[in-house]
This record gives structure tokens, C-alpha cells and sequence, in this order.
């Protein structure tokens, strides 16, 4: 007879549990019941769902298709309203009695909510499901919020919603933020970081009454007379396991549900899994122990010997943006002695906590790579005697030089882990590498580590390396073309270095294997030295891909894609009328709006370029550039001018930055948008170069993608005036110019410089990069259509040049 198993609480550690008995073939007859009404997610990912950065859908760890494939009964939305433990049953809130065999409590944690008056005010909330994640984003930006706590979740919901536009502050009462996992200087760090995302943080500040207006929140009450004014009142103060149900049922309950080694309770047929537990005194809120208990209570339930073992546990964190560390005790303490490193200008601090020659606790804020060697010092207890001197470095510098950094990682154990985003462990990647994953990029598809914010790839080789010794291959940079072994970077540095302003000088002094180049290397020359000498160089238009050099996009029957410019998406009558004339009089047989919020003639006839061009010129309409490696688009919401939420006038922001922009050539093409308000109708937040606007002000992010790569911008600066908005994107612009790989679009050159580098220098050089942005529209920003409406008509009948065409 297959065994009855029945699991309260869908949450991620009894979801862990079942992942292993259905792994292993153990063959239960599982129902799963579950208060909130759906199944289990990942509760860690609810912050990116707040911010925008993830949808609820790309946070289920378990859809409706697991549990149908796994025949696994699932009752949610449903409440145990009692558990029987002689009679092995329990009674379902619709008076169903459910019998089992076994029963598993997932029951989690409640949020505590701190009893002050004016707790039960409608709009005083905890944030711990979907439920609460959905009132914070119900939240228009022209609100505002009070988070109580200092903590992980609360930092975490108030950048959630800063990011969206609301008037966020932070109440904590210690002394500086996140106080359990940091020391007072990170804390510091961390807060001037929050400041600088616009959010208020009001460290030792005890909240005494919560003040409301017909039954809804309306302010916070501080103990010195402060009223923080807010429409919405969030307690993030932290948890207390749910025992309720259990303690009921009359099982020996303390701070939690009391488990042994084996994970069960005072009930041999009862086990009880995640934060509702007591293990040895301790309870438990972050997810690799619960994931331990999971693993222990599925081999406990399939008969096997196991053992929960308390470990020394580190905590990696990304905050707003901000990656942190800590690990041990870092507390002062007699006979203990600190090692600090700090780099004000990088935002990175580190401090080691040193006794008896052993580390016993290490804080980390801004650079986190070397956490897990730290954190291996501090487990083993390893005597630092003879690397004291360079010891706050981290692992590359031991031995009185650099040493090889593999030595650090072949120490590591295979429980450390490697990606953070992915939660992926040493061990793990050493299986996928087993398995005959020989690159990066095998593993990475394998196992996801690397394959989210890249920052773990060198350490993901370095396991690479170490796990295949000679068989390892370190991956070559490819050259520009077969004309060379310079890479793009190799030969960009040699233009800038030795002042090259021409391709024969190029040829010349890089040793070209051809006289004139090819295909595939001269646009990349062409634009370098473009971008570089904008004074010296000359454009040469027979080195462009032939879109650009017919200012059209070629269509796969030979005719063209004429689209004219709107600026900022805005058009007129009179343009709305010669693209209708021009559509009849040239027979184009396709019109169509853009998703650049322009209109697109499709199927030109070549010879007619110059003649739709003219007719389009006659009412002032230029080339829209469709088709270059540029500023394609700046697109707009209505912003202030119609509608009610528009923070900011994002419509003439738009139609400004373009006219400042258009004609500027890039590596790859460059897409605009601006947002009047967080909503983002614009859709700011994909593209590689966002701007939201809100009531402070212009958020300016960078590196959004919404092709084959989809990607969401990062907040490069927050600016107050219109003014300061344009010059940092016109500033961010050249430096893009000067320093990416052709062919390259913001986001993979940010992947490879960072967006740390970007920011300052965009921060210290402004005005210079500016100048030169400047500089160089004074030469090319002109319009090519009008250019040729008068000469050289007959140039748009043959296709000439047919390797670039076919590169194309």
C-alpha cells in the first residue's frame, strides 16, 4: 500500500522535500494543503517582483504541471483547522478529515507586527507573501510609505517601491542599518546608498503611535514628536515561527516545532521542515539550512540514515544593488583585534575580526568576491600567522607576491558557493564539469552559474581550471577579422595610442595580412576612427554595411524601408499626408507602425529613394535613421502634457534629446525612451538608454535589451533638471563612442567594464565628454537624405560592394 504523506504549508523547504522523495522514486501518496491560495514560490525573489525586475509567473518553483506530473493532490486556498495525532488525521477548514502516514509542517513563519496603537489601521501591512508584495505595487508614485526596519526585508521593500516612483522612508531603531549582518561602517555604506536612490533613512528613531484619519494609516508617530506622513505603513521587523496548529495538536513546541537530528517531532509520524522549527535551540530563516532540513526529513521518510547538522553559516547578500558580506562574530570583544580596508571612492569596505591569529568574523561591503575564502579562514579555524601582512587583500596575494589564485579555490570546499544569483556551489559545477562540461559556456547552460550578473565567470573558470588541469583551454579573444591577430581592443588601443587617423595608417602600423582590409573589418575601422579623430578622419561611405551607405533598409526582394523621423513620436497632419501621398504616388505597398512610434514605408523601389526622399523633405522630414548604427528612436509617453500621472514633461524631454542626438553614429544601434512617470509606458527600463521620470526628478538608466537578449536598464544617475538629464546621456553616449567594441550594444559593454566604471566616469569627465559629443554632431549630424535628393541619383539602382552586402 502506497503510504499517505500529507504536507502542510507549500513553502520552499517542504518543496525541497518533495523534489527529493520524487527524485529518488519514493512513492507516496502526497496532498499538499496550503493557505494562500497557489502553490509554492520562491519567496526570496518577491523583491524584483516589487521592483519590476520579475513577474510572479518567473518566481513559481512549482507550476500546476509539477504537481500534475508528480500525482500530487493539492488543495490550496484551504486552512487546517485541526490534526488528531492518535487517529493520524487532520480536518481541512471544509470539515474534510484527511487520514495520513505521515505528515510533514512546512507552516513557515508570521511576520511580527509590532503592537503600537493604530496597528489595525487599514494601509498597516506586513510584507511576507504575494499579497503584501501586491498592495506595495499598487502604490502610485505620487504616494507615500514608512518602512518599520532597518532589515534585510525592509531595505529590500523600500527600494522596491523607490524604484517605482514612491516616496519611501526608513524608521530603524539601532544605530545603523542591518545591524545582525553588518558592522556600523558598512552600515554607513549601505544607507549613503539608499540616500542616493532618493530614499529617506532615519536610524535610531523609535516609532510610538500609528496615526490614522477614518480607519486608514495616515502617519507614523515618532517618540521625539516627528510625523512622517504615509498612505501605506509597512512592519518589516522581522518573523516568528507559526506553531499555532501544531502546538494545538500537542506537539512539544518552544520558540518553534521541536525536531530532532532526524528532523522529527515529538510525534514519530510527524516531521516538521523550514522557519516554523526548533533544532537544538536554534531557529532558522535562511534557506540553505532549510534546504539541509529538506534533504534530511526526505531520506528520514524514506528510511535512510540522516543527520541535520547545524553549520557555521555566512551571509551573501545584494541589497539595492549592494553587494554584502558577513560571516562569524565580528562583534568588539577583549583580546580581539579588526583589519580594515577601505576605498571610499569604489564604495568598498572590508573588515576582518582577528583573535588568537584566527579570523573569527569578517564584514564585506561593495566587493564580495573573495567571501568564500574568508569565510573558509573562519569554518576551519586556519591559523593566519603568515599572512597577516596581506591578508585583507584576499587569496591572490599570500605568499609575499601574487600567488596563483587556483590554490584558493582548489581549497574550497563543494558546498561553497560559486553563484550567488544561482545559488550555485563548487560541488555542483565540479558534477556538470564530470559530466563533460569542458567550457564556460557548457556550464553556464548547465548549471546557470555565471549566467546571471556574470560577476562569478572568473571564479567559474577557476574551477574550471582546477577540475581539468592541462585539459583546460583559457579562452582566446578573437581577432577583428582574418586581415589580423589584433582584436578590436588591441587595435583600438593603437589608433588612440599612436594617433592613426586613417585606415592605410591602420593597415600599416597593425601589419595587416591584406592591403585594404575586408568586409568584416573595415566598418569596425571606419567607425573607430570616426568616433576617435572626428576632426582628422573623413567618413568613408564605402566601408559602411549597405543600408547605411543607401540610407534604407534593403528588404529580402531587393526594394527598401523608408522611415522618416518623428521626433519623440510626435507628428502632424501635414507629415501624416505626405507619407500618404508619397505611399500612393511611389505604389508602396506596405505601411506600418513602428514599435519606435514611427511609420514605416516598406517596399521602395531603389531608384525612387531620392524622389520619396524629396517629397518627404518638402515638410521638413529628415531620414529617421532606421537602418545605422546610431540613434535610431526616442520614444515618449505623453508625460505632462495630458496625462494625469505624468511627473515630468517626458514628450519634450524626448523630441529634445533626439534633435541633440540623431545623426550621432555608435558602435551598434542606440534606443531611447522616456517616462513620464514609474508606470513606464514607454517602456524606458529595455532600452540602452531609459529615462523615468518622477517628482524628484530624472532617473537615467543604462543597458536595457528587449531582442534576443532581453535585459532591464540599471540606474546610472538620478539628475534634478532636464538639463543635467541631457548631458549625462549625451556624456554616457561618448563614452559608449569611445570605448566599446564595435558591434557591441551598451549592455555587453557594460557587461564587460561595469556599470561601477561607467558611472564615474560619467560623473567626473561630464562636461569633457560632453565637449566631444559635441564635437563631433558639429561635423556628422546632418541629414542624409537631403544630401543626396540633388546628385547622384542613378548611385540607388545597383547594389555595389556585394561582400559587404552579403555581411549584411
Amino acid at each position: 500500500m502506497r503510504q499517505k504523506l500529507i504536507v502542510i504549508g507549500a513553502g520552499m523547504a517542504s518543496g525541497r522535500v518533495l523534489e527529493h522523495l520524487f527524485d529518488a522514486g519514493a512513492d507516496f501518496h502526497v496532498t499538499l494543503l496550503n493557505a494562500e491560495p497557489r502553490g509554492n514560490y520562491n519567496r526570496i525573489m518577491l523583491s524584483p517582483v516589487l521592483s519590476g525586475e520579475k513577474t510572479y509567473a518567473e518566481i513559481v518553483t512549482h507550476d500546476a504541471q509539477w504537481y500534475d506530473a508528480n500525482s500530487v493532490t493539492c488543495r490550496f486556498g484551504e486552512r487546517i483547522t485541526a490534526i488528531d495525532l492518535a487517529a493520524k488525521t487532520v480536518t481541512a477548514e471544509n470539515g474534510d478529515v484527511l487520514a495520513y502516514d505521515k505528515l510533514i509542517f512546512g507552516t513557515g513563519s508570521n511576520p511580527f507586527m509590532i503592537p503600537l496603537p493604530g496597528h489595525d489601521l487599514e494601509g498597516v501591512i506586513a510584507y511576507r507573501d504575494l499579497e503584501d508584495t501586491q498592495r506595495m505595487m499598487d502604490l502610485g508614485p505620487d504616494n507615500k510609505c514608512v518602512v518599520i526596519g532597518g532589515g534585510l526585508l525592509g531595505l529590500e521593500a523600500a527600494a522596491g517601491m523607490a524604484a517605482r516612483g514612491v516616496d519611501v522612508t526608513v524608521v530603524h531603531i539601532m544605530g545603523h542599518l542591518m545591524e545582525r549582518q553588518l558592522d556600523e561602517a558598512a552600515g554607513y555604506l549601505l544607507r549613503k546608498a539608499l540616500v542616493d536612490k532618493g530614499i529617506t533613512v532615519k536610524c535610531s528613531a523609535n516609532s510610538k503611535q500609528i496615526l490614522g484619519e477614518n480607519g486608514k494609516v495616515r502617519a507614523l508617530l515618532l517618540d521625539d514628536g516627528t510625523e512622517l506622513p504615509c498612505d501605506l505603513l509597512v512592519m518589516a521587523v522581522g518573523i516568528r515561527p507559526n506553531v499555532k496548529l501544531a502546538q494545538e495538536a500537542g506537539l512539544a513546541v518552544g520558540k518553534g516545532i521541536h525536531v530532532d537530528d532526524q528532523m522529527i517531532t515529538s510525534d514519530p509520524n510527524v516531521l516538521a521542515v523550514g522557519e516554523c522549527v526548533e533544532h537544538g535551540g536554534a531557529i532558522f530563516g535562511l534557506v540553505a539550512p532549510l534546504y539541509d532540513q529538506a534533504k534530511v526529513a526526505a531520506q528520514t521518510l524514506m528510511g535512510q540514515k540522516a543527520k541535520f547538522v547545524q553549520k557555521e553559516l555566512s551571509t551573501k547578500l545584494k541589497v539595492t544593488g549592494c553587494d554584502l558580506f558577513s560571516a562569524g562574530d565580528f562583534a568588539d570583544g577583549e583580546g580581539r583585534e579588526d583589519i580594515v580596508f577601505r576605498d571610499p571612492a569604489r564604495g568598498v569596505y572590508r573588515r576582518l575580526v582577528i583573535a588568537d591569529n584566527v579570523v573569527r568574523g569578517a564584514v564585506m561591503y561593495g566587493d564580495t568576491a573573495d567571501s568564500n575564502w574568508f569565510f573558509g579562514l573562519i569554518r576551519d579555524k586556519t591559523d593566519i600567522s603568515d599572512m597577516r601582512d596581506t591578508l585583507i587583500f584576499g587569496p591572490a596575494y599570500q605568499g609575499g607576491s601574487p600567488l596563483d589564485p587556483l590554490a584558493a579555490v582548489a581549497a574550497l570546499p563543494r558546498d561553497a558557493e560559486i553563484c550567488g544569483c544561482n545559488g550555485i556551489c563548487k560541488g555542483q559545477i565540479e558534477d556538470a564539469i564530470a559530466e563533460g562540461a569542458s567550457d564556460l559556456g557548457a556550464v553556464r547552460s548547465t548549471t546557470k552559474a555565471s549566467g546571471s550578473c556574470g560577476t562569478c565567470t572568473g571564479l567559474v573558470e577557476q574551477v574550471l581550471a582546477v577540475t581539468l588541469g592541462d585539459d583546460f583551454v583559457v579562452p582566446a579573444a578573437a581577432s577583428i577579422c582574418g586581415c589580423t591577430d589584433m582584436t578590436h581592443e588591441d587595435v583600438r588601443r593603437m589608433i588612440k595610442s599612436q594617433k592613426l587617423t586613417s585606415m592605410p595608417a591602420v593597415w600599416q602600423e597593425c601589419g595587416w595580412k591584406t592591403s585594404c582590409g575586408c568586409h568584416v573589418c573595415r566598418p569596425a575601422l571606419n567607425f573607430y576612427l570616426l568616433a576617435d579623430w572626428p576632426l582628422e578622419y573623413q567618413d568613408d561611405p564605402q566601408s559602411r554595411f549597405i543600408n547605411e551607405r543607401k540610407h534604407a533598409n534593403i528588404q529580402k526582394d531587393g526594394t527598401f524601408s523608408v522611415v522618416p523621423r518623428m521626433w519623440g513620436g510626435i507628428t502632424t497632419p501635414d507629415e501624416l499626408r505626405a507619407i500618404a501621398d508619397a505611399a500612393d504616388k511611389y505604389m508602396v505597398p506596405t505601411v506600418k507602425v513602428t514599435g519606435g512610434q514611427r511609420i514605416d514605408l516598406l517596399g521602395v523601389k531603389g531608384e525612387d529613394l531620392p524622389h520619396i526622399w524629396a517629397d518627404l523633405n518638402a515638410v521638413g522630414m529628415v531620414s529617421g535613421h532606421a537602418y545605422s548604427k546610431g540613434l535610431r528612436t526616442v520614444k515618449t509617453c505623453v508625460g505632462t502634457d495630458h496625462c494625469r500621472f505624468g511627473t515630468q514633461d517626458s514628450t519634450g524631454l524626448g523630441i529634445k534629446l533626439e534633435k541633440e542626438l540623431w545623426g550621432s553614429w555608435t558602435p551598434h544601434k542606440l534606443k531611447l525612451a522616456v517616462s513620464g512617470c514609474p508606470r513606464n509606458c514607454a517602456e524606458a527600463t529595455c532600452k540602452d538608454i531609459g529615462v523615468i521620470c518622477v517628482d524628484s526628478g530624472y532617473q537615467v538608466s543604462i543597458g536595457g535589451a528587449a531582442g534576443m537578449d532581453v535585459r532591464e536598464t540599471e540606474l546610472l544617475l538620478q539628475v534634478a533638471t532636464e538639463r543635467e538629464a541631457i548631458d549625462v546621456i549625451k556624456a554616457v553616449t561618448q563614452l559608449y563612442r569611445e570605448n566599446a567594441k564595435y558591434l557591441d550594444r551598451i549592455y555587453k559593454w557594460m557587461g564587460k567594464v561595469g556599470l561601477d566604471w561607467i558611472k564615474e566616469r560619467v560623473e567626473i569627465e561630464r562636461d569633457a565628454l560632453v565637449e566631444r559629443f559635441e564635437l563631433s554632431q558639429s561635423i556628422y549630424r546632418k541629414d542624409p537624405w537631403a544630401d543626396h535628393v540633388q546628385t547622384k541619383a542613378d548611385r540607388y539602382r545597383p547594389l555595389a560592394n556585394l561582400a559587404l552586402e552579403a555581411a549584411e
